[in-house]
Formats: structure tokens, sequence, C-alpha cells
């Protein structure tokens, strides 16, 4: 999620509608300005029991932060309380539990972007060793309950910990129990922003499948591949989905703007607070009628922090978010940001991508994403087969468009090969998940403590 930092002055009033419109269109880029901004988050536990550290205790999550000051990275403050950081590499800031999240700088090829995170993950790590914690690379706590987990000191938390159970029965396990990795996209125009955007949508439970890693709840099997992606199903519906509108014809900014405005406000930020709005409507707002802070109309800040709270598969601010894979470790977050990058950002790459999805009906789509969660890469495809029968394919399409790129690192290697890690899903035909539940139900004998030595960094 987003971290809010305390600005000098707020900006001016919205005037016009328009300049909603206008903020989407602002992010527009030529190609070769085109950046990879990616993102991923991680459980902290520390090394002798596994608990997860509180923010105030001593070798805690303020003191991890404060330990990685030391490579030039500096505070962010939310009242007394360092909440995040900033630096070259981006931002370091904190989910509601605790989870640490790099999110990356805008870089220009994947090689850059895989030494971003290599580069946090040393540091952590180092700072870590000396604190006695660790980091875990799932999608979702394996055996901790919510009542176990600890609460960040940030006033968004706060409302939406309130709001979640208000609107379904799962949104405390997205914000306490779960972890992703996303990447960020650029775009060139409204048509390519659309386009981008259909491919994403119809093909993020592919991405889902190929990166699920969160078969655990509280110590047992879960009955899923990816949990994490079946608590969005019950978080709430107001912010989440596979937006059907996306599809229709003439879909654009416009049309991503009335969404968004329908999405309930969490929250308005001002003098450093946060305002409780939760439920409450963008478009009431507009009219200087918001309940929860009457007579006032909001800035273009305003507008930008509501576009952070709606959670669809995949997320339009001024760059388009790829929001459907697990957390994983270090392979799998360079593998994440190659897929959509290979699919996306070469136009042969996408129409071609396009041209494998544009037949499937919504209904279809709509039944693939709820199947995915359980079934993985077995999951039924719009028009008949399975996810296996066209990830293959898929691959071979983001391979071509990374391959098309052909961004070299000093080796004179391209960028494809940040795909194996998803090549070997594809060529064993087990995702994650899978491979943990065997031995789960193998060697580990039931043992879930023998995960943190599994799937730590």
């Amino acid at each position: 999620m987003s971290t809010k930092t305390e600005n000098a002055k707020v900006s001016a009033p919205i005037e016009d509608r328009q300049q909603l419109i206008d903020y989407f269109a602002g992010g527009e880029k030529p190609k070769e300005r085109w950046r990879i901004g990616t993102e991923h988050e991680k459980f902290v536990f520390a090394t002798d029991d596994f608990h997860a550290p509180s923010y105030t205790e001593q070798g805690g999550i303020r003191d991890l932060l404060d330990g990685l000051t030391a490579y030039g990275w500096k505070p962010v403050l939310e009242g007394d309380n360092v909440i995040a950081l900033s630096g070259p590499d981006g931002t370091v800031s904190l989910e509601p539990a605790g989870q640490l999240e790099l999110s990356g700088a805008p870089l220009e090829n994947l090689h850059e972007t895989c030494n971003e995170t290599g580069r946090h993950l040393e540091q952590v790590k180092q700072v870590g060793e000396r604190l006695g914690i660790n980091f875990l690379g799932l999608g979702m706590w394996p055996d901790k309950t919510r009542a176990e987990l600890p609460i960040m000191p940030k006033g968004r938390y706060a409302i939406m910990l309130r709001h979640m159970p208000r609107v379904g029965n799962l949104g405390l396990d997205m914000m306490l129990r779960t972890c992703t990795i996303q990447v960020n996209l650029d775009y060139a125009s409204e048509a390519d922003m659309a386009q981008k955007f259909r491919v994403g949508l119809a093909l993020q439970p592919l991405a889902t499948a190929l990166f699920a890693n969160s078969p655990f709840t509280e110590g047992k099997p879960n009955g899923f591949l990816s949990f994490r992606s079946n608590i969005w199903s019950d978080t709430d519906p107001a912010r989440t989905g596979m937006l059907p509108f996306v599809f229709e014809d003439g879909f654009g900014y416009e049309r991503y703007a009335e969404y968004a405005l329908d999405v309930p406000m969490y929250f308005v930020y001002r003098d450093g607070k946060y305002i409780d709005a939760a439920g409450q409507s963008f478009r009431d707002f507009l009219k200087g009628e918001l309940p929860a802070y009457p007579g006032h109309k909001p800035t273009m800040d305003d507008w930008a922090d509501h576009l952070s709270t709606a959670f669809p598969e995949v997320r339009l601010k001024t760059f388009l978010e790829m929001r459907g894979a697990d957390g994983g470790r270090w392979g799998r977050i360079c593998a994440l940001p190659a897929l959509w990058v290979g699919l996306l950002y070469d136009q042969g790459a996408l129409d071609a991508a396009w041209d494998l999805v544009k037949g499937w009906s919504m209904e279809g789509r709509e039944e693939l994403r709820s199947s995915v969660p359980k079934l993985a890469l077995d999951a039924p495809l719009p028009g008949g087969g399975t996810l296996k029968d066209i990830a293959g394919e898929v691959l071979d399409i983001a391979a071509a468009g990374l391959n098309a790129r052909a961004r070299l690192n000093a080796s004179g290697d391209n960028e494809s090969g940040f795909l194996d890690p998803l090549r070997e899903v594809v060529r064993t035909g087990k995702v994650p998940a899978q491979v943990l539940l065997d031995r789960f139900n193998g060697d580990w004998g039931g043992d879930i403590s023998r995960v943190y030595e599994e799937a730590r960094f």
C-alpha cells in the first residue's frame, strides 16, 4: 500500500471533473521513457521462535528501519514514528502487521530491477542478522492467527482495520496476513493503456497460478494454492474484482475515473492526520459535502490517495499496476516484472497476447478468476482446456517480447533469463504451493515450522 508523507502544503482544490481524467493522461510517456517499478512484500519473523515482531519491541520493526538508515535510507515520519524510508532505490514501507515492502525506483530494464532487489535483500538480511530477525517469501503467513500479529502505527491502517469487517469477511486477513509482488508499468496513450489493461486483466489469473504460494493457514493446508488470491474475493466487492467494463468498447480514462468515483473512500489526509471517511463518497467530496470533512473540496493529492484505495486485479494511476501474484523469494521477484514487461512493452508481444485472450467471454474470465486460487494451472479456460495449456505459449510470447527489447547486461545476456523460474513451473506442472504441500506431507511430517527454513530469503 502507498505510504503517505507529510507535505509542506496542500494542493489547490479540484475545480473541474476533467482534472480527474486528465490525471491519467498525465501518465502518458513515449516508449523510450517507459520504466519498470517493482514492489515486493515479505514477512518479518524472529529467528528464535518465529514470532512476528512488534513495532516497539527490542529488535523489532522500528529497530529494523533504524538499522537500514546505515545504507543511506532517510526516515519518513508519521507523528513521532518512523513508518517508511526513502532513498535512491525507492521506498521501504510497512504493511499493517509489519510486512516489509520495497517499492522500487522506476528503472530502465530488468537487470537493474533484479540488482535493486538484490541490494535491498542484502541490506535487510545484514540488519536482520544483528537483530535476530529474518524474512519469509510467501503469499500468506503459514501459521499465524490474526490475534498473534502486531499492528503498525499508521493512521490509515487504523481506519481500514475498523472498516474492513463491515464490508467483507477476509479483509483483515488481506491486511495482516498476506504478501504480494507487483509491477508498475507505463503506457504511451489512452489506447495503449486500454490494450495493456485488457491483456493484464485477462492474464492476471495465469500470473496468480504461476506464483501461487499460500497453501497454509494457521499451520495446516487451507485447501487453496493461492489463499491470498481467494482472500480478495471476500474483502470488499466495491473495490476489488475483474472490472468487466474494461473490456467494453470505448473504455478509457473517463470510464476508469467513473469507476473510481464509485469506490467508497477510506480517509482524507490533512495536517499530518487521517480523517476517517470510510464508506463515504468522493462524489460528495467534489461537491464539498463530505460528512467527515464538510465544506471542503478535494485536491489532486486526495484523488491520488483515493485511487490507491481501489484494489482491482489491475489498477490504473499514472501507470498500470499488475497485482495478481503471491509473495515469493528473490528469483520470483525478478520473474514477475519479466513476465509483464515481456508481454506489455513490445507491441508484437502485446498483440499476440491480446489475440490469445480477446475471444474469451466475460463469464469465462470471471470463472477463471474464481477457480484459480484453488486449481492454479488446472483452472478451466473460457472455451475449454486449462491454464496449463496456454502457460508455455504465454511465456514464449513474453520471451519474444524481451528478446525484441534487447536490453543486455555486461555479460551480453538479455532479459529473457528472468523467466526461468516460471518455465520451471510449466516444465514440472507444479506451482510453488504444490511443492510446499508435497514437503509438508512428506519429509516435513506435517511440521509447519520447517517452512521457515524452506521459504526464508
